[in-house]
């Protein structure tokens, strides 16, 4: 009769950390708002009409969601026409950002990282998870891998059984 042997969890047990971007990700709807519908002709900003019709829009559509405007055409649209739609978004929208609907992650992500605390992770090896079910960017990983990088003693990206080492602190 063979003796059976125990399966022992390395990673479990080691002084690795998983940083897991997708632990930050926040809940909420996205919404894109095209600001061309409400240029004259999709191009020209008549400043009247354009006041006009943000006093008329429904805002409460917005409500606690995460909102980008852009404008789709090729409209060169001043800077204070993004800033005052802003001033009607704010009561109601958990966040404004200026870019297009896939870009409200890239911003989240970057004000969410640098708020973090990495002191957890000072002199660990850290290996940053990827395989995510949510919609987090590349980019996040790039400024995970940054803020990572003054406090890890090594960085690597994956999973545990197929990482990739990306930095090794000299």
């Amino acid at each position: 009769m063979e003796k059976e042997e125990e399966i022992i969890n390395r990673v479990a047990g080691s002084v690795l950390q998983v940083f897991d971007l997708e632990d930050y990700y926040p809940e909420g709807e996205r919404a894109g708002l095209d600001i061309s519908g409400w240029l004259w002709e999709g191009f020209v900003l008549r400043e009247k009409e354009f006041r006009e019709t943000l006093k008329n829009h429904d805002w409460e559509q917005y409500n606690g969601k995460f909102v980008a405007l852009y404008c789709s055409t090729d409209a060169i649209v001043p800077a204070w026409a993004y800033m005052l739609i802003t001033t009607y978004l704010q009561p109601f929208a958990k966040k404004v950002v200026q870019g297009r609907a896939e870009d409200i992650n890239i911003h989240i992500y970057q004000e969410l990282l640098n708020n973090l605390d990495y002191s957890e992770y000072e002199g660990k090896p850290v290996i940053i998870k990827g395989c995510s079910k949510k919609a987090v960017p590349q980019e996040a990983y790039v400024m995970a891998t940054q803020k990572l990088m003054p406090v890890a003693r090594s960085i690597m990206f994956g999973e545990a059984c197929s990482s990739v080492p990306l930095y090794k602190k000299r």
